[in-house]
């Protein structure tokens, strides 16, 4: 999922409350599942720059479906910030879309709702089959043993990008490969002037995707093997801490960073202020704001030691972009349609170069366009060094929880407050009892 920013918890809680029994959105009419076989409603997430670059992009396509389908889509980009929320209160309220782009972190919270349309034997063979998708985008779909939620539509992962003209200056040949060499480098950086690493210390799903991976590195997780919370184990708190120490101890990540929400780290580094940024399948979001692709190079997401793969060595979780459809929609077979569209080896090769991300439908990720440099940092990852966040029904209030804890870290540190082991196991122990008990 691309820098979200996760809804309030009393929006979460009191949906997901309703587990399976919810009512989906998608039809307000009230009629059948074909009644209106003309028309679709689609909501797309924000993945460009902007608004009105995701309507540029997606238009045409659009456009291009309705002269062969003859079903005229109704598009709506809806800001991340907004996009969760607006998601919820469709599933109770029956007010929706027939389609939507969801955060794959999310699968498993919305399948909880009942809402979506799940993606059985028959409803994969209706769109290709299942095995057109890879198996890390699969795995972010929903719940173990359980149909999926939704289909893959844009796969990303974190990578490091950094500007080739700072770090030269500053004389690094290399990038970094392990976070105590990144400090050390942010020091070299520092001392030409420049800022070293960039964050969004106020952008929740930024702060969980960071201290997932970090978790991971430290052999923890945010969850036990049965699906309850557990924030505050030693090594969920000693990877909290070291991220937050990016700012706090480390200085590598400037303390007005602790208010970014809204993609100024990129944009940061693309104006040339910040010499590093983590992020996800960047390139489209920084040639847009006017980087070239030559002044800027990208490597793994640094580990503790050695190289990046699994376990302790895992440097990202599997981000991207799924499709869903509600289950109550007028125009069931218009939806399939749609999804099978969108999915299909020609439009993933198009979206999928438009916003710089990987296709996770395996003919087109094969294509040629896919196999850049740049753009095999970030397939080698999602093979073989990614991770995917937890598949639980609590997800999205983890995310919204322990993000407001992070995001509250940042904070103490931009007011000059010390951050102590102690303060973030407080912190994350607030955002434990926050989850609905078990």
């Amino acid at each position: 999922m691309r820098s979200i920013r996760a809804a309030a918890v009393g929006a979460v809680t009191m949906s997901l409350a309703l587990a399976a029994s919810a009512c989906g959105g998608g039809s307000s009419t009230g009629g059948g599942p074909n009644d209106s076989p003309k028309t679709l409603t689609y909501w797309a997430s924000n993945q460009g720059a902007s608004i009105a670059v995701d309507k540029k992009v997606l238009q045409p396509e659009l456009d291009k479906f309705e002269k062969q389908s003859g079903i005229k889509v109704k598009l709506e980009v809806v800001p991340w910030s907004d996009l969760l929320n607006r998601i919820l209160t469709a599933t109770t309220s029956g007010q929706g879309p027939d389609v939507l782009n969801i955060g794959n972190t999310w699968s498993a919270s919305l399948q909880a709702t009942g809402a979506l349309l799940p993606w059985d034997a028959k409803n994969f063979t209706r769109i290709g089959g299942r095995d057109r998708f890879v198996d890390s985008a699969l795995g972010s779909t929903g719940a173990e043993g359980k149909d999926p939620a939704a289909v893959p539509l844009y796969s990303m992962a974190y990578a490091l990008y950094y500007n080739k003209e700072i770090f030269a200056d500053a004389g690094i040949t290399k990038p970094p490969a392990t976070w105590d060499e990144l400090i050390a480098d942010g020091k070299k950086i520092k001392a030409k002037g420049k800022s070293p690493l960039g964050a969004e210390g106020s952008n929740l799903s930024e702060n969980i995707h960071h201290v997932f991976v970090f978790a991971k590195q430290h052999g923890a997780d945010f969850f036990t093997a049965d699906g309850k919370a557990d924030f505050t184990n030693d090594g969920v708190v000693t990877a909290v801490k070291q991220y937050v120490d990016l700012m706090a101890k480390d200085k590598v990540i400037p303390t007005g960073d602790a208010e970014y929400a809204q993609n100024q780290s990129v944009s940061d580094f693309a104006k040339g202020k910040q010499a590093m940024l983590l992020w996800q399948s960047a390139a489209a979001n920084l040639k847009s704001q006017g980087m070239s692709d030559s002044s800027y190079g990208i490597a793994p997401v640094p580990v503790q030691s050695g190289t990046p793969g699994t376990g302790t060595q895992v440097n990202s979780m599997v981000a991207g972009i799924n499709l869903a459809v509600f289950k109550n929609t007028d125009n069931l077979d218009g939806a399939t349609k749609f999804v099978t569209f969108m999915t299909s080896d020609a439009e993933q090769k198009i979206l999928n170069t438009a916003y710089s991300s990987i296709p996770p439908v395996r003919a087109a990720q094969q294509d040629p366009t896919f196999n850049s440099a740049s753009n095999s940092v970030l397939k080698n990852a999602l093979a073989t060094s990614a991770a995917a966040l937890p598949q639980v029904a609590d997800e999205s209030q983890f995310e919204t929880t322990v993000g407001t804890a992070v995001k509250d870290l940042f904070a103490d540190v931009a007011a000059g407050r010390a951050v102590t082991t102690d303060s973030v196991k407080a912190k994350l122990l607030k955002a434990q009892q926050q989850m609905p008990a078990k």
